[in-house]
Order: C-alpha cells, then sequence, then structure tokens
C-alpha cells in the first residue's frame, strides 16, 4: 500500500506575505485585462469602468467574508470553513467544482501561452507548445512552495510592472505630455460614456466577475502561512485594492486614448495604445507580456488545484493518497493528477486546435460564481456561531453578504441561459450532477460500513 511505503509530510509554512499577494494577483489579473478588456469596452464603452467598480465592490464583500472566518478559524482553508458552515457533502461538491474550474484554467491558460509562442514559431504545432509550457510549469510547482511563491512573485510582478507603465504612458498621452499622431482632443472620447446605455453596462457585469475571480485563492493559502490569522487581513485588502486599481485605470486611459467603437477586438488595448505613441516592436513586447500573463495564471491554477485536492483527500472525499506530501512540502500525487489533466488538455488541442479554447473558455465562469456564493453562505451561517470577536468583521451583517448573494444568483442564471454558453454550461451542469450523486453514493457506503461495524461489535 502506498500508505506504508511513503511517508506523508504535512504542508509548510512558507509562505510570505508577498508571495500571498502575486499569488492571488497573478490569478486574477491576467488575459482579462490584458486582451478581455476589449470585449467589455467594445460592449459598454467607457460605461464600462462602472462595472469593474461595482463587481470589485463584491468582490470586497466576498473577500471580507473570507478573511472574517479565517481570524477565527486560523487553521483552516476555503474549503474548510465552507464545510464547517454548510457542511461534509456541500464542501465536497464546492471543492471538486473549484478543483475542475483550476483545472480548466490551467488548460486555457497553457493553450493561450502555445498560442502566443507560435507568434514566434509559427512553424511549431500548437500543441507541442502547449506540452512545453506544461512541463514548465509542472517543474515550478514540484518545487517547495516557498520556490513557488517566488517564482510567480516575479511573474505577477512582470504583469504589474507593464500596468504600472501603460497607465503612467497612457495618462502622459492623455493630458499631452508625450506627442501622439492625434491632434484632436483625446477628452472627447469620453464625451459617450454610455454608448449603448446602462443595459450594455449590465451586460458586461457578467463577465467582470469573472474575470476578478481567482483572488479567492488567497482561502487556499491560510494552511502555508505563517500568521496567517494576522497576516491575511492586510494582505486581502492590498490585494482587493491593487486588482480594482489594475483593472479601473488601464480601461479608463484605454477609452479616452482609442473611440470605444474603434478597438479593436481580436488584438490586446496594449499593444494598440502602445503603437499610439509609435513604440517600436509593441506587438513583440506585448505578445512577451501576454506570455507571462498566462504563465502566472496557469502556475497559480496548478497550485489551487493542487491545495484543494490535498484538502479533500484529508477530508476522506477522494483516495488518501492524494493528500501525501513529500519532503519539500508539495501535495506530489494531487500535482500527478494535475499533470495527467494537462495532457488531456494538450490532447484536445491535438485533435481540436482551433476550438479547444473557446471550448474550455466558459467553463471558469460558471464556476466562479458557485464558489462566491458559498464563501458568501458560509460566511452568513458562521457569524453565529463565533465564540469570540474577530477583529475584522465583514460591515454591515447580513445585509451586504445576503445581497451580495443575490446578485452573484442572478449573474449565474443569467450565464446558465445565454446561448453562447450553453455548451459549457451543459458540461459543468453535467460536472456537478456526477459529482453530487457521488456525494450521495459515497455517504450512503459510509452508513453501511458504521451499520456492519456496530453490528459486529454487538455481536462480539
Amino acid at each position: 500500500m502506498i500508505e506504508n511505503n511513503i511517508p506523508s509530510q504535512k504542508l509548510k509554512k512558507q509562505l510570505l506575505p508577498r508571495h500571498i499577494r502575486m499569488i492571488a494577483i497573478g490569478g486574477t489579473v491576467g488575459t482579462g485585462i490584458f486582451k478581455g478588456s476589449a470585449d467589455t469596452v467594445g460592449l459598454a464603452g467607457p460605461g464600462v469602468i462602472f462595472s469593474y467598480i461595482f463587481a470589485g465592490l463584491l468582490l470586497m464583500i466576498v473577500m471580507g467574508a473570507l478573511i472574517e472566518m479565517a481570524i477565527i478559524h486560523p487553521s483552516h482553508n476555503m474549503k474548510d470553513l465552507i464545510e464547517k458552515a454548510l457542511g461534509k457533502r456541500f464542501s465536497f461538491i464546492v471543492g471538486s467544482t473549484y478543483c475542475f474550474m483550476w483545472l480548466t484554467v490551467c488548460v486555457i491558460e497553457v493553450i493561450a501561452a502555445g498560442s502566443f509562442l507560435q507568434y514566434w514559431f509559427a512553424s511549431i504545432p500548437l500543441w507541442i507548445l502547449c506540452l512545453l509550457c506544461s512541463v514548465v510549469l509542472i517543474l515550478i510547482n514540484a518545487n517547495s512552495v516557498k520556490s513557488f511563491g517566488e517564482i510567480e512573485f516575479w511573474f505577477a510582478g512582470i504583469k504589474i510592472f507593464v500596468i504600472i507603465a501603460f497607465i503612467i504612458v497612457g495618462a502622459a498621452i492623455l493630458i499631452r505630455f508625450v506627442p501622439s499622431e492625434s491632434s484632436d482632443s483625446y477628452m472627447q472620447n469620453y464625451t459617450d460614456f454610455f454608448p449603448n446605455g446602462w443595459t450594455g453596462v449590465f451586460s458586461t457585469l457578467l463577465v467582470v466577475i469573472f474575470s476578478y475571480g481567482g483572488s479567492e485563492l488567497i482561502g487556499l493559502t491560510i494552511t502555508e502561512t505563517k500568521n496567517a490569522e494576522k497576516v491575511l487581513p492586510g494582505v486581502v485588502k492590498g490585494v482587493m485594492w491593487r486588482v480594482m486599481l489594475f483593472y479601473t485605470l488601464p480601461i479608463l486611459i484605454i477609452c479616452g486614448l482609442i473611440p470605444w467603437d474603434k478597438i479593436d477586438v481580436n488584438a490586446s488595448p496594449f499593444v494598440q495604445v502602445f503603437e499610439i505613441v509609435g513604440l517600436q516592436g509593441a506587438s513583440h513586447v506585448m505578445n512577451f507580456i501576454l506570455l507571462t500573463a498566462v504563465l502566472s495564471a496557469a502556475n497559480s491554477g496548478i497550485y489551487g488545484c493542487t491545495r484543494t485536492l490535498f484538502s479533500l483527500s484529508k477530508s476522506g472525499d477522494i483516495p488518501k493518497y492524494l493528500s501525501y506530501v513529500n519532503r519539500k512540502g508539495v501535495p506530489i500525487y494531487s500535482l500527478l493528477f494535475s499533470v495527467i489533466f494537462l495532457l488531456l488538455g494538450t490532447y484536445i488541442v491535438y485533435l481540436y486546435p482551433d476550438k479547444a479554447f473557446n471550448y474550455l473558455l466558459a467553463i471558469p465562469g460558471f464556476t466562479v460564481s458557485i464558489i462566491w456564493i458559498s464563501i458568501c453562505l458560509a460566511q452568513l451561517k458562521l457569524r453565529r456561531t463565533y465564540k469570540q470577536e474577530p477583529y475584522f468583521k465583514l460591515w454591515f451583517y447580513p445585509y451586504l453578504t445576503i445581497f451580495s448573494i443575490i446578485v452573484l444568483t442572478t449573474s449565474f442564471i443569467v450565464f446558465l441561459i445565454r446561448p453562447d454558453n450553453r455548451p459549457s454550461s451543459v458540461v459543468c451542469v453535467i460536472f456537478v450532477s456526477l459529482v453530487t450523486i457521488y456525494s450521495f453514493f459515497k455517504g450512503q457506503r459510509k452508513i453501511k460500513l458504521s451499520k456492519k461495524i456496530f453490528n459486529l461489535e454487538r455481536k462480539v
């Protein structure tokens, strides 16, 4: 048996506050801002900024609920907190769905990374480049969590540096401090702030909420962070404000420099802005940035998947060997499971090189809303059971929590019924249904086993 031959270690508390910040930012700030912002601006014009602000406020509520629970239960990660509040079966379904999301995100981001590499290596098949990216990511995650945190710190740091540089350069162009090819006033691009009315703004809300997905990764770092109950509140507050600013400020600048109806949805708005100032090689620079951005998101995704599998295994929901940790503090069998899924994703790319990305793209949107709703429900339930007052409490309980649940549930229903999302919605519904059926089947087996043990004890 594996249990007898391999010594089980514990997860190591080696993550520093700066690591946690970058893991959360790395999972959140990716293609959604660098490329996806072209779609949202095209739908709502400059008014899309209200969607990002509103979604950011929802993010603050969800993260506030999470850190409040983490202060009271410092040894519990996100999945454990949901289990404590809503029961083992519910947490198993949510945890499995979350793991499925990150596995899918990893494949999506690896496909995107492969496509960016094809910009320079057009003759190499996409699946080979995806396989190469997968190998690099697996090697990074096979090291200690401290090494992982350090690499992710620099991965995400590149993205942040580019966004800050973009904000500075874009603002300089707007105020005419830096010359550009256009002689017209850029401020006129803000006059038509709501070209499609509030309906256009609302239509982007769903996409924007899912763009912020990944911040909840902080909830999985709790068990690998020293003094998590003291460190996390400050880290979460910093991450929330940074994420909001890294989305809202660049989009305001994009809307000022390029008319909303002139943005090319097939290209990165960042490239288009840099081309305004005549930056030579802008496409190569941004291609490199996009490559690091998606690799960073995939790197965070593998971390999220392995730690969720570890937590599910420790709870006895899935095979025990997935919770075995090597001497470096890595759940090595959970990582191998991720390897299998990445190889499967590479095979899908091999079969459907032109369609794989679009098939998988909508799946994370389905799961993000489930996770956020579950965090809010858990806080709603646990607040009444606190044995001590946390030094940070979510404001206006229970009204803000209930408001968030209503908004997120509404957006979830809208997501399900949208025709464009139908194939992905069907896949997600089937997955959740199978996991739910399995949870009941597993529960019945445990009840029968308990009865047999009880009957044997009586006979003895």
